[in-house]
């Protein structure tokens, strides 16, 4: 079992339900309302954690309420908390998440607060974790600073970087060039890409611009479509599992997660794909985020079907 390292944000999802999304300026009366552990990083973890993967997890929380959810969560989840860092004048991050009953569809505004005060101190120790690991993911939703530099700090030791650039925003050539495995989703891959990625043939167009930039291999997520996979000498595309979802807020966080968990039994990157296409899917049949990846065996009983 190979060591995971997942570096990333924190928040308290707050969620809300609704027969529709409000356009601006309206006001929309829900009918359901939750508040739970969440953050891309965290909920990554969560996943992985849950396919039993051998997971340290990264993050920074506030001391507040919201801090002590986090904890909690981590406790619950049997995560080891040695690198849940504490920042005495920070708030922990919250997310405003907003789903539409009907399409299961989502708006999220989210407040990183204590995430994005990761600093070198923080980093350092995050450095000697990644020593001690095989495979490291992280995502954009802490100070991008603190990104960059464990990146480069995993490329100089050879592990194995995954990359899921959410929230979307600009990546410097040098990150491009240390990246094993890439994992936007189909909007992501459009804006970083410069073009729009409707199908897996524009998909392919998309990869081919990540991997000129220098990223090894590219995994481009698309929904229902299912996903895109693109290595130096061959193409897939993955289909996606026909299911009754529910909230699709998490499942990028599901396929992420479930990716490393692949990648750290020792699945090649194909295998891996495919269990993460399976791990997102389940995640999209439950309400929330971290509480709605599905564990390991829930999804082989679920590929097995």
């Amino acid at each position: 079992m190979k060591k995971i390292v997942v570096m990333g944000s924190f928040v308290v999802d707050l969620m809300g339900r609704a027969d529709h999304l409000p356009a601006p300026g309206e006001t929309v009366k829900g009918g359901f309302f939750k508040v739970g552990p969440g953050g891309k990083g965290s909920n990554q973890g969560v996943a992985a954690k849950r396919m039993g993967a051998d997971i340290t997890m990264a993050t920074k929380i506030g001391r507040d309420e919201f801090g002590d959810i986090a904890m909690k969560s981590f406790q619950n989840e049997e995560m080891d908390t040695e690198l849940v860092f504490v920042d005495e004048e920070a708030s922990t991050g919250a997310a405003l998440i907003m789903v539409d009953e009907n399409s299961s569809q989502n708006k999220i505004l989210v407040t990183l607060g204590a995430c994005e005060t990761l600093n070198q101190s923080d980093i350092e120790k995050i450095e000697s974790a990644i020593d001690n690991a095989d495979i490291y993911l992280t995502q954009l939703e802490t100070n991008v600073d603190a990104v960059e530099k464990t990146i480069e700090y995993a490329a100089s030791k050879e592990k194995t970087i995954v990359l899921n650039p959410a929230p979307v925003q600009a990546i410097s050539d040098e990150i491009y060039r240390c990246i094993d495995i890439f994992t936007p989703n189909e909007v992501e891959a459009g804006i970083l890409a410069g073009m729009e990625v409707n199908d897996f043939d524009d998909a392919r167009k998309a990869a081919k611009v990540f991997q000129a930039k220098g990223v090894k291999n590219v995994v481009i997520t698309m929904g229902k479509l299912g996903a895109y996979l693109k290595t130096a000498d061959e193409e897939a595309v993955i289909e996606s599992y026909t299911v009754d979802a529910v909230d699709t807020t998490g499942a990028g966080d599901a396929f992420n997660g479930g990716l490393v968990a692949g990648l750290g039994e020792g699945m090649g990157l194909l295998e891996a794909t495919k269990y993460a296409n399976a791990v997102a899917a389940l995640s999209v049949t439950k309400v929330g985020t971290a509480p709605a990846m599905p564990y390991k065996e829930d999804v082989l009983k679920f590929i097995n079907q």
